[in-house]
């Protein structure tokens, strides 16, 4: 078989394999045909020139799906386990996450919707199927919801390319990637577009995935409608904390302690059966831990729970607060002391978070414990700022659980009128002394 000599320019457009036995390295070749065959003469491509297009249009591939940034997110570096210190519901949540996002990807059918706090591996799952499927030639596009707006506006300006084909290549590529959804500054415009992307996807049934920190109720209408269709999206919540945070599960840093107290949970708490206490004190114990085991399940009100030092009240405190993380929840638990400690430290010029962002962040964050209310100083300063902390969430009705040992005459008057009324807040007394010890688990169910 004779090699065929290519000119320069053709040269110049081979990426063959130099060392290739069969065309040595020119990438082409002339089949061995009679004269009188039309295909007689004419230049194939050699296979390994067909491989490098491969390549080229893979690269191509990858570099039009915006994944640069994400190319080491695969489901090989995604840890299934999270961080240390993690319960098995979060685990568990974070292993379905997995097993659904790969078998997503195998098959690239529907929809698939990721939902959790930050942190917590949504992006990271969202990216290997995106990493997965491009190295198999799917064309991808994943984009953040902030910048595929940002893309669009970018394109009114544009001299490379106009608003509608941008808008199109978004809308009806093969795999669309929505992260964050919810992050985006939600202008009429930008609910629109966004409407408009996926309302086309829907439409067609185009293989879309879609991540948020964002309860389904806090999205747009119409949004929210498409992604509660269960036949055509599947849906995986993941209750795993934020994996860059190893001090706090909380989403402000370096407020909630939940994981200094990881091990106190239901099923350790301790009814003391064996220390004999009176028959009132054994039922007060019993009555709290039914009642925090109910409120944990479904949070709704305040919950204030009253008691010597050591009763128990710190332990079934943190237990919802280990329960609501569990299930998906930031809960921020954290000390009274502690928390004004925070507040003042704001002040500070060195302070990377302003008075005014900690505190509207923990004033209406979605479940507060506050343990030990009582035990801080009780300066003009700090009596106000714990009045408005807890009448923010007393006029707005929000999940709060307080723990305290002082008597009610001990407290602010404003404060005890709130914590002290039926119709918000169920007040649990704990008579049983101090703990003296012994690991006795709960036989209660």
């Amino acid at each position: 078989m004779d090699k065929p000599q290519p000119s320069a320019s053709q040269r110049s457009m081979l990426e063959a394999d130099p060392d290739c036995p069969i065309c040595g390295g020119i990438g082409y070749l002339r089949q061995e045909l009679p004269i009188t065959d039309p295909g007689f003469g004419k230049l194939i491509l050699c296979s390994c020139r067909e491989r490098s297009r491969a390549r080229q249009d893979q690269v191509r591939l990858y570099r039009l799906s915006n994944l640069d940034a994400f190319k080491d997110m695969t489901f090989e570096s995604f840890k299934t386990t999270g961080r240390i210190g993690m319960g098995e519901t979060q685990t568990h949540s974070l292993e379905l996450a997995f097993n659904q996002s790969r078998q997503y990807a195998q098959n690239l059918s529907g929809w698939l919707l990721l939902t959790g706090g930050y942190g917590c591996g949504k992006t990271h799952l969202a990216a290997a199927v995106a990493n997965f499927v491009v190295a198999f030639g799917v064309p991808t596009l994943f984009l953040t919801v902030p910048d595929l707006l940002d893309w669009l506006r970018y394109s009114y300006d544009s001299t490379e390319t106009s608003f509608e084909s941008r808008f199109e290549e978004i809308r009806s590529v093969r795999l669309l990637v929505l992260d964050d959804l919810g992050t985006q500054n939600a202008t009429p415009w930008s609910e629109e577009k966004l409407y408009q992307i996926i309302n086309h996807r829907y439409m067609l049934k185009l293989p879309t995935i879609i991540t948020t920190n964002l309860d389904l109720i806090e999205l747009d209408g119409r949004v929210r409608s498409r992604l509660q269709d269960s036949e055509l999206v599947t849906s995986v919540k993941i209750a795993a904390p934020d994996y860059r945070n190893a001090t706090s599960d909380s989403s402000i840093a370096g407020i909630g302690t939940l994981p200094l107290l990881s091990n106190h949970t239901f099923g350790n708490f301790s009814l003391r059966e064996n220390e004999k206490l009176p028959a009132d004190e054994q039922k007060s114990l019993e009555r709290a831990f039914r009642v925090t085991q109910q409120y944990a399940e479904k949070p709704k009100g305040w919950l204030v729970l009253t008691g010597t030092y050591g009763c128990g009240k710190t332990h079934l405190a943190a237990a919802i607060g280990n329960f609501r993380a569990a299930e998906g929840d930031e809960p921020i638990f954290i000390v009274v002391p502690d928390l004004l400690d925070h507040l003042r430290s704001t002040f500070s010029p060195s302070s990377a978070i302003t008075y005014d962002h900690l505190f509207e962040q923990i004033r209406t964050c979605r479940q507060l414990i506050l343990d030990d209310l009582g035990t801080q100083t009780s300066t003009p300063w700090a009596k106000e700022k714990l009045f408005q902390l807890l009448n923010y969430r007393y006029e707005a009705k929000l999940p709060t659980v307080i723990t305290t040992s002082a008597k009610p005459d001990e407290i602010d008057p404003r404060v005890q009128s709130r914590l002290s009324d039926s119709r918000i807040s169920t007040a649990i007394a704990i008579t049983a002394p101090t703990y003296r010890g012994g690991t006795t688990r709960s036989k209660l169910k």
